[in-house]
């Protein structure tokens, strides 16, 4: 599957502002019976979105139209529980490029890297941050900078860096997959194929 390239994205942001948020939160077991990716994201919170009749809540965050952007900011310890691939599915599925927190658990994130949608965990202090200049104005701008690992606060120029693995820095900025990867890497693995000493001849 590729994945589309990300480039620099200086965008509004929706806050979910709630620690502890799990995978059965982001996209419930009910929901995991279709067997392609597509779709997932309009059950995203589901049980958070809407009441038993099916009404939106208003008080939701994704409900209120104030909200809007690519990028989800979430609390500490963002995608816990079960390993389920589905909650990155859901998340980029509803149109989220990047999910901001404090703490990702491992298995999301690397579920979160693997279909193009960017996990940037940041310090405790800095989230904070965002979420007033959200909380102040949530027309506020802000800039993800992939090449340079950096999130910036486009009102007060505050940045700061994040961590991800180079390798899948390198598949998000040119659009890879694994099997991608791989594929630009065909003429690099034939040119060493030939140099290989064959022990054997047939």
């Amino acid at each position: 599957m590729a994945i589309d390239k990300f480039t620099t994205i200086t965008a509004t942001a929706v806050p979910v502002p709630y620690e502890n948020i799990d995978t059965d939160q982001i996209i419930p077991a009910r929901f995991l019976k279709a067997t392609t990716r597509d779709g997932f994201g309009e059950n995203l919170f589901r049980d958070w979105r809407y009441d038993k009749d099916n009404n939106p809540k208003k008080d939701f965050e994704l409900n209120n139209t104030k909200y809007s952007g690519p990028i989800l900011v979430g609390g500490k310890n963002f995608g816990s529980g079960s390993s389920r691939e589905h909650a990155a599915w859901a998340i980029h599925d509803y149109g989220f490029k990047v999910v901001v927190s404090s703490f990702f658990a491992d298995i999301f994130k690397n579920n979160s890297l693997n279909n193009g949608l960017l996990p940037v965990q940041i310090s405790e202090e800095f989230l904070e941050k965002i979420f007033s200049a959200i909380d102040k104005d949530p027309k506020a701008q802000f800039k993800v900078d992939l090449e340079n690992q950096e999130i910036s606060i486009m009102s007060t120029g505050e940045k700061e860096k994040f961590d991800i693995n180079p390798y899948k820095k390198e598949c998000l900025i040119n659009g890879y997959d694994d099997i991608d990867y791989l594929l630009s890497m065909k003429d690099k693995i034939e040119a060493f194929e030939k140099t290989r000493v064959k022990p054997y001849t047939y």
